[in-house]
């Protein structure tokens, strides 16, 4: 709850959250950190606000960037004083794994459409080297490429059927 005549915690961290929805992952800006997943909780008590992000991969590095945008984001808010935040904490956890069902369906469009296969969702078959789908054509013919990619969270891939190379997102 905020001070006498400020709107409702929930009012304010709904804010948060659109504001966070419109924060872009710095390595793929075509999907924002909510849609990846990476937001874990926002809460809001006593005048400390909290935001909690997970990282898609131990050591990713990019996760300085992000809690250093989410602040900066987030500033225009906490500076109104009628929003009852006197601090603003955007912390890193590891207190769950994050995983390819955190990815939303909006954000799994937004991957495939710039040219990303996301990890398939559901239940894992036990497999060697399962195909990607390939965000272009959407055939399995595929190949893994590299294991490791641009950065280490995403391998690179070759389709088959349309000869075009492509990332994805490992999972985990």
């Amino acid at each position: 709850m905020t001070g006498a005549g400020g709107p409702p915690a929930a009012e304010v961290v709904a804010a948060v959250r659109a504001v966070l929805a419109g924060i872009a992952d710095p390595e793929i800006p075509a999907i924002s950190i909510v849609d990846l997943g990476i937001v874990r909780d926002v809460t809001l008590a006593r005048g400390r606000l909290e935001v909690e992000l997970l990282p898609t991969f131990i050591g990713c590095p990019a996760l300085d960037l992000i809690r250093a945008t989410v602040a900066e984001q987030l500033e225009p808010i906490r500076a109104n004083p009628d929003s009852g935040i006197e601090q603003v904490a955007v912390t890193i956890s590891f207190t769950e794994p994050w995983t390819a069902e955190r990815i939303s369906d909006t954000g799994r469009a937004a991957l495939r459409a710039s040219g990303f296969a996301p990890p398939e969702a559901g239940p894992k078959l036990l497999s060697l080297a399962a195909p990607a789908t390939c965000p272009y054509c959407g055939s399995r013919r595929t190949v893994l490429e590299n294991a490791f990619g641009p950065t280490r969270c995403r391998s690179i891939h070759y389709c088959t059927a349309c000869r075009q190379p492509f990332e994805q997102f490992k999972d985990g």
